[in-house]
């Protein structure tokens, strides 16, 4: 899954529209989030939200008239392309997130209901669980591996290369994602935007969390506690709020795009 496009060497021209300076602004202030946040569901629901607003903003930038102006020229076919593509393949990891986050939340209601009842096959069912998060993790590994970012030729017009900047940070929050939600060695940093936007080393280190944390008391049974469960669904649920609100956003952005070329 690669992702091309072009990183800035300048701030965006703010001088020709107020909304190009606001989006440059909420560019860096997402930039800023991989010296500073943590992977935790509160942060990466924060992330998620500020994502949230910058693809509304850059809804907004794509109705401008130099935006509509730029989109249809031929000397920017291959970046328009690539710009579709990346909006398609952002809302498919939209869509895997939250397929991955509903199958757990599954399994997590019927553990917890077994719980409150004190009958049923318990057991069974955590097991059903840890085969269930087995496949998940497997799957969302995959996709953290294809997610690899590669320069493309330099846009030719600036006014377009700050959707391939939001593409770039907007993938490298999926790659943290996926990585908080199996549990696996993820960066301090977000990885995928610090090697491209700043070329600094970044130290990756296994992660605990609410997810391997009920993992872990799943796997002894001896110390499975209803709270922990509770918390980690109700994280789920956080995640899933976030990700719905967002993939509005990306769809509505999708649309301004297409609508402006007169597909």
């Amino acid at each position: 899954m690669a992702v091309s496009f072009h990183v800035r060497s300048n701030s965006y021209p703010s001088r020709l529209h107020p909304q190009a300076a606001h989006v440059d602004e909420q560019l860096t202030r997402l930039r800023s989030f991989e010296e500073t946040s943590t992977s935790s569901s509160s942060s990466i629901c924060h992330r998620l939200d500020n994502l949230q607003d910058l693809h509304e903003s850059l809804d907004k930038l794509i109705r401008l008239p130099f935006t509509q102006h730029a989109l249809p020229l031929e000397q920017n076919k291959k970046a328009v392309e690539q710009l579709l593509d990346g909006s398609l393949r952002i809302l498919d990891l939209c869509n895997i997130s939250k397929d991955a986050l509903s199958q757990m939340k599954e399994g997590l209601m019927e553990i917890q209901s077994m719980l409150r009842r004190k009958r049923g096959d318990l057991s069974g069912e955590v097991r059903k669980y840890l085969a269930s998060r087995k496949s998940i993790k497997k799957s969302l590994q995959k996709v953290v591996k294809s997610l690899k970012i590669k320069q493309d030729e330099e846009c030719n017009d600036e006014s377009l290369a700050v959707f391939g900047e939001a593409e770039a940070i907007t993938v490298a929050l999926f790659d943290s994602l996926f990585c908080f939600m199996s549990g696996s060695k993820t960066c301090s940093k977000w990885s995928l935007v610090s090697k491209l936007m700043s070329q600094k080393k970044v130290t990756c280190e296994a992660q605990t969390n609410e997810f391997t944390r009920v993992d872990s008391e799943f796997q002894s049974e001896k110390t499975l506690k209803m709270e922990d469960v509770q918390i980690l669904e109700s994280c789920i649920q956080d995640l899933e709020d976030c990700l719905e609100s967002l993939s509005k956003s990306l769809i509505k952005y999708r649309v301004s795009i297409l609508n402006t070329l007169g597909h």
